[in-house]
């Protein structure tokens, strides 16, 4: 009970957080979008040149070093990798175009319709499919193997970045972009912003809390934990919008949105199945990556560069709908994705088959 009771304050603080930060400057109905903030630093580093999209975001920076800290501290950081490193790279560069399709990845799902954006429902549609699938590529047996113990340097590159990224930020680097306006302009100030990041990981990285979990879990194992507080940040996020007067129904004319429902749906399922596959979602991945799990950044630079792809070759979604681009490389990633399911699957079962006939031969 104290468990639940721990995932469910958390899961409403940080919505309430996520609000909050709108306040301070974060474009609205989105306050904390793992996936939308990987794409400003995307670009702030010059990785595109979308000139609204220009900033470092040190809410996703100060989530990074707070895991990193909390692990250290409690003797839970642990450098890991190896674990099918470059099929990991592909998953992080196909959920960000499937996140990038819809808009948001399924934190700013949350947001969005907890602000009466109507659009989210086609997401969370989306959300709930490409979960489903994903759990049956898991009953099929898909696995990205072991990881393997890494040098405790491996482990520490990561955060040492974000430093380096924060310092660049604070210090207005001219090796940085940044947006004079569009999203990319509307921010938090610094260490607001960070500070927002540093609470956001001490939730995240105790209560252990994933978007896709919640559904996963409670299909494969009945068990509603992760579910709590996914539904707490949904009830928090509708009472804070309401109380700031963010709360605006409807479809049309919602901040950084489209009202494609078919794009909107197929968006999500593409990156909630990949999210599955690599065992969490992009702010699990976040946490992860600041514990030691090198898997995780890979992941995260398979999302950056990714992010970068999407809006040099017009994959992005804008408000005026998706592009035509953006919807054959959809149905591109949803053929490799199967690629990618199948032969992983097919793959630990031919282990389990040579190991039986080794047995038996023994």
């Amino acid at each position: 009970m104290k468990e639940k009771r721990n995932i469910i304050i958390g899961g409403a603080i940080i919505r309430i957080i996520s609000v909050l930060s709108v306040l301070y400057g974060n474009p609205k109905n989105m306050g904390i979008c793992v996936a939308c903030f990987i794409r400003d630093i995307a670009d702030s580093l010059g990785l595109h040149r979308t000139e609204i999209v220009q900033y470092i975001r040190p809410e996703i920076i100060g989530m990074v070093l707070c895991s990193f800290i909390l692990a250290l501290g409690s003797r839970e950081f642990k450098s890991r990798g190896g674990s099918s490193p470059f099929i990991r790279f592909y998953l992080g560069f196909i959920v960000i175009i499937g996140a990038l399709m819809f808009l948001g990845c399924p934190t700013r799902m949350v947001l969005r319709l907890a602000g009466g954006d109507l659009n989210a429902l086609f997401g969370i549609g989306g959300f709930v499919v490409g979960i489903l699938i994903g759990i049956v590529c898991l009953r099929k047996g898909f696995s990205l193997k072991r990881s393997y113990k890494q040098t405790k340097l491996e482990g520490f590159l990561f955060p040492a970045i974000n430093i380096v990224l924060f310092i660049m930020l604070i210090s207005s680097s001219a090796l940085l972009l940044f947006s004079k306006e569009g999203p990319g302009s509307q921010h938090a100030p610094a260490f607001i912003a960070l500070t927002i990041g540093l609470a956001v990981g001490v939730i995240c990285q105790k209560t252990r809390l994933c978007m896709v979990s919640g559904f996963r879990d409670l299909i494969l194992f009945k068990d509603y934990y992760f579910l709590l507080g996914f539904l707490a940040m949904l009830v928090a996020a509708f009472i804070g919008n309401l109380t700031f007067g963010f709360f605006t129904p409807g479809f049309t004319d919602q901040p950084v949105a489209h009202t494609d429902g078919l794009w909107n749906f197929l968006g999500m399922v593409l990156a909630e199945w990949g999210s599955v596959l690599l065992g969490g979602c992009p702010m699990r991945q976040l946490i992860l990556s600041g514990e030691g799990n090198i898997d995780s950044v890979i992941t995260i630079f398979g999302m950056l560069v990714g992010a970068a792809f999407c809006h040099n070759f017009q994959l992005a979604s804008s408000s005026k709908g998706p592009t035509s681009n953006s919807q054959i490389a959809v149905i591109v990633c949803f053929f490799i994705l199967s690629i990618i399911s199948y032969y992983s699957c097919k793959a630990d079962k031919d282990i389990k088959n040579k190991l039986k006939v080794d047995v038996s031969i023994g």
